[in-house]
């Protein structure tokens, strides 16, 4: 089959599947975007803090350490070609024991050999008079953190897929996909159930991405990947910010730990939390409500590192939820980017696990796959 309706769809129109398409469109391929839902990002994409990670974390060598060095960098390039709003705060990993005062120093270790800039361990002291409020042992500082308008970003990245001349429909939800020779036939459910061709497929479905590789022809059930999926929860703090730098207490299982960070009006929200939710909970069934039983756990964590947390300052703000590919206490876990070459599909690549730092990465990822995708 030569005459076929596009050169590659894209199935999700969060932050990573627009970027992807409008990547791919750059590079002059015509491009579809299908989306289940009625508007762009507004799943996982809608729920983050908007911190623009500097690559921490992460094991050398790892995508989302290469992703996410990358990532930044770039999307400050862009931001500031753009025009899209950001402040470069910086942010504080402060230690509250000597043990934490430990993971400090492994932290930094691990950052200086992602080659991640301006990390600087700094003393009580030195925390004190930039940060008076906050109360711990030292901290280690990143000054290439920062936070910044994601929705904003989304709306450039859609511009340039459309100038490009690609596509995006929403309220089509993907059904199926039949693989043809050198490509796929997809049919979509919803209102108007329709069904085209396509050389290649991009799996960019967020939480649903393991649900969407059981429905594609040919894909190996062995070659998808249980996803456990942790949810997490978001107050806000009424009144004055106390800081201003994006503070962090050291990591924890699943996550980065209770942080504070602050939204480009000011704004300070605390979290996100860790909710493991029960295995094989699907995205369907979780309710993004935030319970008021955690305030008090949010509390103690936060007055670790600021004791003077007035009472009855928090209020519930919203939650979100990343897709897993380790259960609690099982360790680092990659991104999962599949190409042919582990689910022996030609013209198919899957995004599994994207969780943070997605966001961050979504140009570099972007690139990744639109290389993958030439032909």
């Amino acid at each position: 089959m030569t005459n076929w309706d596009f050169d590659t769809v894209v199935i999700g129109a969060g932050v990573i599947g627009i970027s992807v398409a409008a990547a791919i469109a750059a590079r002059g391929q015509s491009v579809l975007v299908m989306e289940a839902g009625n508007h762009p990002g507004e799943e996982t994409s809608a729920r983050n803090s908007e911190v623009i990670h500097a690559g921490l974390y992460y094991p050398t060598g790892s995508l989302k350490h290469r992703f996410c060095t990358a990532g930044r960098r770039m999307l400050y390039d862009y931001m500031d070609r753009s025009g899209i709003a950001y402040m470069k705060s910086g942010k504080l990993i402060v230690a509250t024991s000597d043990a934490e005062e430990e993971q400090l120093t492994a932290i930094l270790a691990l950052g200086t050999v992602n080659e991640v800039e301006g990390l600087e361990r700094i003393s009580g002291a030195q925390m004190a008079r930039l940060e008076p409020a906050l109360l711990a042992q030292s901290a280690l500082r990143s000054r290439e953190t920062g936070i910044f308008d994601s929705h904003g970003f989304l709306q450039c990245q859609l511009a340039v897929l459309e100038a490009h001349g690609g596509l995006l429909v929403l309220r089509t939800p993907f059904e199926a996909a039949e693989a043809l020779a050198s490509g796929f036939r997809v049919r979509t459910g919803g209102s108007d159930p329709t069904a085209f061709t396509t050389r290649r497929l991009v799996n960019a479905a967020g939480l649903w991405a393991p649900d969407i590789a059981h429905s594609i022809e040919g894909m190996p059930k062995e070659a998808v990947p249980e996803q456990w999926l942790a949810k997490g929860s978001y107050f806000r703090l009424t009144g004055r910010a106390p800081f201003s730098h994006l503070i962090y207490p050291v990591p924890v299982d699943g996550g980065l730990g209770v942080h504070a960070t602050f939204d480009l009006g000011g704004a300070v929200r605390f979290g996100p939390d860790v909710e493991w939710l029960p295995r094989g909970t699907k995205p369907s069934e979780v309710n993004y409500n935030v319970d008021l039983m955690r305030k008090e756990a949010f509390e103690v964590a936060i007055r670790r590192y600021w004791p003077d947390l007035p009472p009855g300052r928090l209020e519930p703000d919203y939650s979100g939820v990343r897709p897993k590919l380790r259960g609690p206490d099982e360790g680092f876990y990659d991104f999962d980017l599949q190409t042919e070459e582990t689910h022996g599909i030609s013209g198919l690549v899957n995004l599994f696990g994207f969780e943070s730092p997605g966001l961050t990465s979504s140009l570099a990822i972007a690139d990744a796959v639109a290389i993958d995708m030439m032909p």
